[in-house]
């Protein structure tokens, strides 16, 4: 496995949650000048969306990610988002947060099957950079942020070889491979199946620095071209114009990680039922995990040791739900099968002398954000904000 794939999976899942909120947020939205206390206004859109990016892209956070390292399993990673997604005055329950990172993470891995080449990854995780630079383009402490993490980006992964991103794909792959939730986007453009496997295209542009198939060339021992055949294939394919840029600013060509909820259309994501086949697939090893200790310290080196708190005085800020009713979530909750669920880990840094206050230094500012008191009242009114996601 690669060391050098745990930032591009964290990046691009984070895209594709921003994608997510941003949409659903923008859909509710309303005049501040008609909003009533407990709506939502696009300023609370935006506050949500610089919160959750601010603290995603801290710089000590950054640093301690692109440390070369291994990857984690899912649930080490969901506890992440779920500190990230409440860094604002969201709020989300187990069971949207899980329909959450469903979307996220099903949306990525079809991003990844379709990757060209290896090395198209990268140009992937900058698709989504591009557009989260526009989230926040009139912040531009934010927006420093965001570049440096860029800058860090292209230092890293540009000079790797293409031996080196296959094995990072590889990776990515490793980590998808029993993931096979089904989303209504990906069903109705029948890029997915009923069993959730997604349809790869046998047509399109071939990748770049290739040729389109059809040609067969023979060599002699002197490398010297002496006959050609030619072949029919199954699909068309075409010769890509130009290679997209892996700079700072540039045309990125490849149009997979950008936002495919601009457009506003529903998104469902339905689990494969109770298959006996497919919880196994998808099931934890439960035998004793000897990465959990690793684990527990990468989570703790990331969150800083801080818990997420419950928001004082009762006050339940923006809820928000990513079902159509309360009923919904949660059943949901109770149906979704056990090993399929993200349980929030916690973590306590207190064992050793001095080690919470090295490990709040790490990631201080990722704390659950206290809702206004002008905001609390509006998370009963947000139980469909997410409706039809």
């Amino acid at each position: 496995m690669s060391t050098r794939t745990l930032p591009l999976l964290f990046l691009n899942l984070g895209g594709e949650m921003l994608y997510i909120l941003d949409q659903r947020l923008r859909a509710q939205s309303i005049p501040g000048e008609k909003a009533r206390k407990d709506e939502w206004t696009d300023v609370d859109r935006k506050r949500v969306m610089n919160d959750i990016i601010s603290a995603m892209f801290k710089k000590n956070f950054m640093e301690e990610l692109f440390k070369p390292q291994d990857l984690y399993s899912k649930k080490a990673l969901r506890t992440v988002y779920d500190r990230l997604a409440h860094t604002s005055i969201m709020r989300l329950n187990q069971a949207s947060m899980d329909k959450l990172y469903d979307l996220m993470t099903m949306a990525f891995k079809y991003q990844v099957l379709l990757c060209p080449r290896p090395r198209d990854i990268l140009l992937v995780t900058y698709n989504h950079l591009d557009a989260i630079k526009d989230f926040i383009s009139d912040s531009p402490g934010i927006l420093n942020q965001v570049d440096e993490t860029f800058r860090q980006l292209i230092e890293t992964y540009n000079c790797l070889s293409d031996g080196e991103f296959q094995l990072i794909r590889q990776t990515l792959l490793i980590f998808f491979q029993d993931m096979h939730i089904r989303v209504s986007i990906f069903l109705k453009d029948k890029v997915q199946n009923s069993n959730g496997r997604f349809v790869l295209p046998i047509s399109g542009p071939v990748p770049w620095g290739t040729e389109v198939p059809g040609l067969i060339r023979m060599f002699n021992h002197k490398g010297v071209e002496v006959k050609r055949a030619e072949f029919t294939t199954a699909g068309n394919y075409v010769t890509p114009q130009r290679e997209g840029s892996f700079e700072l600013y540039g045309d990125r060509v490849l149009k997979l990680g950008t936002n495919m909820y601009s457009v506003t259309r529903p998104v469902e994501t339905h689990m494969l039922g109770s298959s006996k086949n497919q919880a196994s697939q998808a099931k934890e090893n439960i035998a004793p995990n000897p990465l959990a200790k690793e684990e527990l310290n990468f989570l703790a080196r990331l969150l800083g040791g801080l818990d997420v708190q419950k928001p004082a005085g009762g006050e339940t800020g923006f809820r928000l739900n990513l079902f159509t009713t309360d009923e919904e979530e949660e059943h949901a909750a109770q149906t979704r099968p056990e090993e399929l669920s993200y349980k929030v880990i916690n973590i306590e840094a207190t064992q050793e002398p001095g080690r919470r206050a090295e490990l709040s230094r790490i990631l201080g500012e990722l704390e659950v954000a206290e809702p206004r008191p002008d905001s609390a009242e509006k998370g009963e009114d947000l139980l469909a904000l997410m409706d039809g996601l």
